[in-house]
């Protein structure tokens, strides 16, 4: 994990916002889609998909096609994966560039029902060429209310499309025999992704193309507002701080279980929020010893990573950092702090590590490098202290 230099005027400005739509098989995703593409906000927008016989969009949508790119009435474009997602947006990119193709602006994948969001995410973070030309801006998980608890249980795919969403639309509640259906599903979500926005699914286009069109948060925007990206206001409750540590507070994100079925069977999934809070700003050298730990200790394990670092060598600009599992974006900077809270605030949801001792793992590598930078300083000063002396 790599911490990197400042940039002096942000990371590729401009990149094409790109929406991940996620969802276990038969969930709504192409019906999702197939409506939004009914809306002229979809117009300057390319739909990436697997194959067109396996998605089953509508054909009667369409209006012209080349070998690999579908234009629709409404002027968005289709396109297949050739081989591999990478070279599949990078040559459209260049076609968009050369004129090739219409010229479009917002990006939609939609993933395979048995795809875990992880491995999407992964690819804008370590290609290169990717992240120069494309930003994810959000993750959207649909889930089916009918069959989520059978689903949940025999298929962690789900789980982590779940864990790694921002934002969750319900679907096929009309369809649920229980009447407190949507509230099981709610608490269920609520537990594997306690940052996610909860929805159920309106299928008028208009509403549904303006979701997937959304610019979301761009970290390399210097003016860019994290507070709905980071979603800390769930997170945080007064009174489950862990104040046993004056130097910093932690916080971990829980419910109160029963062991009444649907709910009690995901405790044994694995799936873990928790958000490391710092009162004192780190240095350089101390946030990438404290990431190098986490990452050496959790590695699969860390489904994803998102905070706001308060940088000792820069006061007033805040450090945003972002990862799949283990693989860290370079930081990015915010020309100023949100608001009064000059707190570093990191979101870590992992799998496979039980709460308590994921929780004991980043408050012991969170001490171990506050006083390992603690005891290099006072030598620094030493050191200089006896030069001066000579």
């Amino acid at each position: 994990m790599m911490t990197g230099p400042k940039p002096s005027g942000g990371q590729a400005p401009g990149r094409i916002p790109v929406t991940l739509v996620t969802g276990f098989l038969g969930s709504g995703k192409t019906t999702l889609i197939n409506a939004a593409l009914r809306a002229p906000g979809m117009a300057r927008t390319v739909v990436v998909v697997n194959e067109f016989g396996e998605v089953g969009l509508d054909h009667k949508l369409f209006a012209s096609s080349s070998d690999s790119v579908v234009v629709l009435e409404n002027g968005c474009l289709c396109c297949t994966v050739r081989s591999d997602l990478v070279g599949t947006l990078n040559a459209l990119y260049h076609d968009r560039e050369a004129g090739r193709i219409p010229v479009f602006e917002n990006v939609v994948i939609e993933s395979s029902g048995l795809a875990e969001p992880g491995a999407v995410l992964q690819a804008f973070l370590s290609e290169p060429t990717l992240d120069g030309l494309y930003r994810v801006a959000s993750v959207i998980t649909l889930v089916d209310a009918v069959n989520w608890r059978d689903t949940s249980e025999r298929h962690d795919e789900a789980l982590r499309q779940v864990a790694l969403a921002d934002h969750i639309l319900l679907t096929k509640l009309d369809l649920a025999k229980r009447p407190n259906a949507e509230a099981l599903v709610r608490r269920d979500i609520a537990d594997l992704n306690p940052g996610a926005e909860i929805g159920i699914v309106d299928w008028t286009p208009g509403p549904i193309a303006a979701m997937l069109t959304a610019p979301g948060f761009d970290a390399a925007d210097a003016k860019a507002d994290p507070r709905p990206w980071l979603q800390l206001s769930v997170h945080e409750h007064p009174g489950h701080e862990h104040a046993d540590h004056d130097h910093h507070e932690h916080e971990h994100d829980h419910h109160d279980h029963d062991h009444h079925e649907p709910h009690y069977h995901l405790r044994g999934k694995g799936i873990e929020s928790f958000v490391l809070l710092r009162e004192s700003p780190l240095s350089r050298d101390e946030l990438q010893f404290l990431l190098d730990g986490i990452s050496q200790n959790l590695g699969p394990s860390l489904l994803r990573v998102k905070g706001l670092v308060n940088i000792a060598e820069e006061p007033g600009q805040p450090a945003v950092i972002q990862g799949a599992q283990h693989l860290l974006h370079t930081m990015t900077w915010l020309e100023k702090w949100p608001d009064e809270d000059r707190r570093t605030r990191i979101v870590f949801i992992t799998q496979g590590i039980a709460g308590d001792e994921l929780r004991e793992m980043i408050d012991l590598l969170d001490r171990v490098s506050q006083r390992t930078f603690k005891a290099r300083e006072r030598g620094r000063m030493r050191q200089a202290a006896g030069a001066k002396d000579a």
